[in-house]
């Protein structure tokens, strides 16, 4: 019983990592080519094909290892590459105020 319990945990990781890799390179494909360049990153053919494969391997290459590898370069875009497109093509903060400002207006420290 113990140890269904625990194939069960290990299906949900599985599960998990394929989820990562699939929305890494979801927002790689929908980024612009000329960000990738302006960030001072990889291209994006590059990012593309490597989260391609990771893809890949979660689906079909049932190596830990490799599955391991390929949510590293999952997690190595979506924490790296994707918060320095953002920062190049001016996302994340559409309502136009500042980095600073709370749900009622600038926050100045207390003062």
């Amino acid at each position: 019983m113990l140890l269904s319990g625990f194939g069960t945990v290990i299906q949900l990781l599985y599960l998990l990592m394929l989820a990562l890799a699939v929305v890494a390179l979801v927002f790689a494909s929908i980024a612009r080519e000329d960000a990738y360049r302006a960030a001072d990153k990889k291209t994006k053919k590059f990012w593309v094909i490597l989260l391609a494969v990771a893809v890949a391997v979660n689906l079909f290459v049932p190596m830990l290892f490799l599955i391991l590898a390929a949510t590293v370069g999952s997690i190595v875009f979506l924490v790296d590459v994707r918060p320095a497109l953002k920062a190049v093509t001016g996302g994340g903060n559409r309502r136009g105020g500042s980095s600073s400002d709370g749900p009622y207006g600038p926050y100045n420290g207390g003062r």
